[in-house]
C-alpha cells in the first residue's frame, strides 16, 4: 500500500504542475554571462534565481545551450511560488578541489515546489579529486564536493538532466519530502572513488524512476531516516549496487523503513541488492525493505545482507552490529553471478534478523569452482518458490553412510527416503538387512531416493530406492 500511495502522490504532483508557457522566464545569459573564454555564471545565476524565487507566480530560471563555468552556489528558498530550473547546456565545476570552501557544488535548499529539467549536464570534472580521495583509509579525510545537493526540498521533480564525473557523491538528498528523479542520468567511470549515484538520508517519499546510473560506488545508497523510498526501473552498472546503508556508524541514527526496489537491472557491479550495517555499530533499526524483479548480469554478491561491514578495518571486528533488521524480502532475483556465493544473508549474532523472505531466486554461476552457493548466519528465513542456489544451505558433501539392521514398523508408507544435493551427490551409501513394515490402508511400505547410488545388500522388506 505504501508504494502505491507514494507513486500516486507523484502522479498528483505531476498533474498539478501548470504549463510552463505562462511561467515568467529569467534567462541566465541576460545577466552578464559574457566575456572571453568560458564565463563563470555564478553571479548571473544568483541574480536570475533571486528574481524567480521572489515571483508570486510560477517562474523559470533558464540556462541556454553552451558550456559555462560555475563556482559553488547555493540556490535557496523559501520561494513564493513553484520555480523551474531549466538547463540545456553544460555547467562545469572548478576542476581543482581546493577552490571549494564547502561540500556542495550546486545546492538547492529549503524550497517547496521545484522542477529541474532541460536535458543539460552538471559536469563535476572530478578526475583530479578522485586521485586525492583517501576517505576509504583516512577517517580524518577532507570531504570533497557533491555535484547536486537537495537540502530540505519538497514537492520536486528532477528529470532529463545528467550529473557527470562528480568529485564525491553525484546527488545527496537530505530532509526531503515528496521528491522524484525520473529519466535522470548519472555517469562516471567504475574506478571513480566514493561517487555514489544518488544518496538519500532523513527523507520521506523519494522516488527514483527509469534512471540509469554508471559510477564507481553505490548506484543508490540509503542512509538513516530514509522512509518510503521507491527505486523502480533503474539500470545500475558499473557501480556497487543498490544499497541500504551503511547504517550504524553514528549515534542517534533514525530508522530506515519502507524501501521498495523493483524492476531494476544491475550489470557488472560489485554488489547487487544489498543491506549493510557496521560492525561495532550504534543502535539502529532497518525494516520493511523489499527487492523484487531484479535482473543481475555478471554481478558479484547479487543478494546480500552484510552486518559485518567494516571496510579497511575501521571498526572493532569482535563486536556485533546493533542494527535490528526485520521484514525483508528478496523475490524474483534472476540472472548471473560473478561470485560463487550468490546469496549471502549474514546477520548480527547479537540481534539476529527477523522476517526475512527469500522467494523465486535463479542466479547462475559458471566459474571453475562449481555451481552457485548460498551462506546464511543468524537468520531463519521463509523460503519459497524456485531456489537456485538452494537458499541458506551450505553444500555439505555426504559420504560413507550405512543403514544396517533397521527394523520395525513405519507410521507412513514412505519408510526410506534418501534425497541428496544435485550439485554434490552423496557417495558410498550402504543399505543392508532393513525390515520396515507399514500396516496402513495405503499399501505396502515404499522407498524414495535421488542423486545417489547406494550399495544394497542382505534382505529387505521393501523395494529399496524404488523411486530413484
Amino acid at each position: 500500500m505504501a508504494i502505491k500511495s507514494y507513486i500516486g502522490a507523484l502522479l498528483l504532483l505531476l498533474l498539478s504542475f501548470p504549463s510552463t508557457i505562462n511561467a515568467q522566464v529569467f534567462q541566465v545569459e541576460n545577466y552578464s554571462a559574457k566575456g572571453g573564454g568560458i564565463p563563470d555564471i555564478k553571479q548571473s545565476l544568483l541574480g536570475a534565481w533571486k528574481k524567480a524565487c521572489a515571483s508570486t507566480t510560477r517562474a523559470k530560471v533558464f540556462i541556454a545551450g553552451g558550456t559555462f563555468a560555475l563556482s559553488e552556489v547555493v540556490l535557496e528558498g523559501p520561494c513564493k511560488a513553484h520555480v523551474e530550473f531549466e538547463i540545456r547546456g553544460r555547467l562545469q565545476a572548478p576542476a581543482d578541489p581546493s577552490r571549494f570552501k564547502t561540500d556542495g557544488w550546486v545546492v538547492f535548499q529549503r524550497i517547496d515546489g521545484l522542477t529541474v529539467s532541460g536535458g543539460g549536464t552538471f559536469d563535476g570534472q572530478g578526475k583530479i579529486a578522485w586521485g586525492q580521495n583517501d576517505c576509504d583509509r583516512n577517517t580524518n579525510c577532507r570531504t570533497l564536493p557533491t555535484n547536486l545537493r537537495f537540502n530540505f526540498v519538497s514537492n520536486a521533480i528532477i528529470h532529463n538532466v545528467t550529473t557527470l564525473d562528480s568529485k564525491n557523491f553525484h546527488v545527496n538528498v537530505l530532509g526531503a519530502k515528496n521528491l522524484t528523479f525520473k529519466n535522470f542520468h548519472v555517469n562516471a567511470p567504475g574506478d571513480s572513488v566514493n561517487t555514489d549515484g544518488i544518496h538519500i538520508g532523513r527523507s520521506l517519499g523519494v522516488n527514483i524512476l527509469d534512471t540509469d546510473i554508471k559510477t564507481g560506488d553505490d548506484c543508490v545508497s540509503l542512509g538513516d531516516g530514509s522512509r518510503q523510498i521507491t527505486v523502480r526501473g533503474v539500470t545500475c552498472g558499473p557501480g556497487h549496487g543498490i544499497s541500504v546503508g551503511s547504517l550504524g556508524k553514528y549515534d542517534n541514527e533514525e530508522p530506515v523503513s519502507g524501501v521498495f526496489v523493483t524492476n531494476c537491472t544491475i550489470t557488472g557491479a560489485t554488489n547487487g541488492a544489498r543491506i549493510k550495517t557496521w560492525l561495532a555499530s550504534k543502535i539502529g533499526i532497518a525494516t520493511d525493505m523489499h527487492f523484487q524483479d531484479v535482473q543481475m548480469n555478471g554481478v558479484a554478491n547479487p543478494v546480500l545482507i552484510d552486518q559485518g561491514y567494516c571496510p579497511f578495518n575501521q571498526c572493532q571486528a569482535q563486536i556485533p552490529s546493533l542494527v535490528k533488521i526485520s521484514n525483508v524480502s528478496f523475490k524474483r532475483i534472476r540472472g548471473t553471478s560473478s561470485t560463487k556465493v550468490a546469496v549471502k544473508i549474514a546477520c548480527s549474532k547479537r540481534i539476529p534478523c527477523e522476517g526475512v523472505e527469500i522467494a523465486d531466486i535463479n542466479l547462475v554461476y559458471k566459474g571453475p569452482d562449481g555451481p552457485a552457493t548460498s551462506e546464511c548466519s543468524n537468520v531463519r528465513p521463509l523460503i519459497s518458490g524456485m531456489q537456485n542456489p538452494l537458499a541458506c544451505a551450505e553444500i555439505v558433501k555426504i559420504s560413507d553412510v550405512s543403514f544396517r539392521n533397521i527394523r520395525g514398523t513405519s507410521a507412513t508408507p514412505l519408510a526410506v527416503k534418501l534425497v541428496y544435493s544435485r550439485g554434490v551427490p552423496c557417495q558410498k551409501v550402504e543399505l543392508a538387512d532393513n525390515n520396515l513394515r507399514y500396516n496402513g490402508r495405503n499399501g505396502a511400505s515404499t522407498s524414495q531416493s535421488a542423486n545417489m547410488k547406494p550399495t544394497i545388500t542382505g534382505k529387505s522388506s521393501l523395494p529399496i530406492c524404488a523411486g530413484s
